[in-house]
């Protein structure tokens, strides 16, 4: 467990602010995006989101978390690096999906090999994810 008892780091300036809110909007943006999109990732651009949301604008954080469909998967990311089942399956039917439309509109065929290979690293690390909390972590207060 890390110890958080020395002093609180201290807030970003002005522009480390604004730039943070931006990179936040613009993830969202995109995770959005990426649920209509099959070659572009939703999870990660939440994630991304909620981060730089976390140092820059507690509104946007507190949004994020009390969303219906991000809240939750940002909950259980953040006490226990949790991605569910359905999320897994989901990553993986859309990173197939992209790899076929790919292996058939790329110009080059190893353009295409290059981009699922780094698919199927992903993949790997995703399915190595736990997909429940364990018991021995506490609800969140």
């Amino acid at each position: 467990m890390a110890d958080n008892s020395g002093p609180a780091p201290s807030p970003p300036t002005a522009p480390v602010r604004w730039l943070l809110i931006s990179l936040a909007v613009i993830s969202l943006f995109l995770g959005v995006v990426g649920l209509f999109l099959p070659v572009l990732p939703t999870v990660p651009f939440i994630l991304l989101s909620a981060w730089a949301a976390a140092r820059s604008s507690p509104r946007l954080l507190a949004l994020l978390e009390g969303h219906s469909a991000f809240g939750p998967m940002l909950t259980e990311w953040r006490r226990g690096g949790v991605v569910r089942r359905r999320a897994k399956w989901a990553a993986t039917l859309t990173m197939s999906g992209s790899a076929l439309i790919m292996l058939r509109t790329l110009p080059k065929r190893w353009m295409a090999l290059v981009v699922i290979g780094v698919m199927a690293c992903v993949l790997v690390w995703l399915w190595r994810r736990p997909e429940k909390l364990p018991d021995a972590v506490p609800p969140a207060a």
